[in-house]
C-alpha cells in the first residue's frame, strides 16, 4: 500500500468494522432464537455460535477503535453509529424465519466465512492474523454444524424439503455481496491484509453444490442479486428495527456499564 499512512488507516479502518459489523449483526439475528429453538441442544448450539461471533465482533471492534485513534471503544463503535454507518452484509441482516431458513442462512454464510479468516489467517497484519487463527477453529464447527441441518432437511420429510427450497431461493441473490471488491477491499489485498474475495467464488461455490448435492437438492433457480449493505450501507428495512432494539440502552443511558 503506496497511500498516505492516514489513508492506510482509514481503509483499514473501514475494513475491520465491515468484518465486526457483519458478526456482530449476525449474532444479533441468532440471538433472537435462544429461548426459542426448535429443540434444547440447537437452542444451546445457536446461542453459542452467536457468542462466537459477538467475541469476533468485539475483537475487530477493539482493533478499529485503535486505528481510528479517536477514542472510541468496542461500544460505541457497536452502538451509537447510525445505520448508513454500518457495513455489515446484506445476508446477515435478513430475518430468522423458520428453522429451515435459518440454517440456509446461516450455511451461505459459514461456507464463505469460513474461507475469508482462512485468508485472514495469513494477513500480514498480526492482530488480524491473531484473530483468524482462533476464529477459523470456531467457524468450522459452524459451518459443519449448519450443513448438517441443510443435509438433514434436504433429505428429509417432503414438508422440510420445501421449506429448505425454499429458503435457498429466497436468500442465494445476497450471496453476489460475498464477492464484490471494492477500492478498500483492492487495498487490503494488494497489502496481503485481506484475500481476493473474488477468488473464494470458485471453492465457494464447489462446498455449496456438494452439500447441496448431498442433500438431494439442486442449485437454486433464482437469478436476482443485490449489493450494497458492505460497501454503501445502504440496508433492507430489517436492520433499522435490529438496530433500535440493539442500541435502545446504550442511547438511553451513554456510557453505560454494568
Amino acid at each position: 500500500m503506496n497511500a498516505p499512512a492516514a489513508d492506510r488507516d482509514a481503509a483499514l479502518f473501514r475494513y475491520l468494522l465491515r468484518l465486526g459489523d457483519t458478526s456482530h449483526v449476525l449474532c444479533h439475528r441468532l440471538g433472537e432464537w435462544c429461548g426459542h429453538g426448535p429443540i434444547m441442544e440447537e437452542d444451546i448450539a445457536l446461542t453459542n455460535v452467536a457468542l462466537d461471533l459477538i467475541g469476533q465482533a468485539r475483537l475487530f471492534y477493539q482493533y478499529a477503535g485503535e486505528v481510528e485513534g479517536k477514542g472510541r471503544s468496542e461500544d460505541e463503535l457497536a452502538f451509537l453509529r447510525p445505520e448508513r454507518d454500518f457495513n455489515n452484509l446484506l445476508l446477515v441482516e435478513q430475518p430468522n424465519g423458520d428453522y429451515a431458513r435459518t440454517m440456509a442462512r446461516q450455511f451461505l454464510f459459514d461456507a464463505w466465512n469460513l474461507l475469508l479468516f482462512r485468508g485472514l489467517e495469513q494477513s500480514t497484519d498480526p492482530r488480524i492474523a491473531e484473530i483468524a487463527a482462533k476464529a477459523v477453529k470456531e467457524i468450522t464447527y459452524h459451518r459443519r454444524h449448519s450443513a448438517g441441518w441443510v443435509i438433514r432437511m434436504g433429505d428429509g420429510t417432503e414438508e422440510s424439503r420445501r421449506r429448505i427450497v425454499a429458503a435457498f431461493e429466497q436468500l442465494m441473490g445476497f450471496t453476489a455481496e460475498f464477492f464484490h471488491m471494492d477500492d478498500i477491499d483492492r487495498q487490503m489485498a494488494d497489502a496481503g491484509i485481506g484475500p481476493d474475495l473474488s477468488a473464494l467464488r470458485d471453492p465457494w461455490m464447489a462446498d455449496v453444490e456438494a452439500v447441496l448435492a448431498e442433500a438431494t437438492l439442486g442449485w437454486p433457480t433464482a437469478t436476482w442479486s443485490v449489493l450494497g449493505g458492505r460497501h454503501e450501507g445502504r440496508h433492507t428495512e430489517h436492520l433499522g428495527y435490529m438496530l433500535a432494539e440493539m442500541q435502545s440502552m446504550q442511547r438511553q443511558y451513554p456510557g453505560l456499564n454494568w
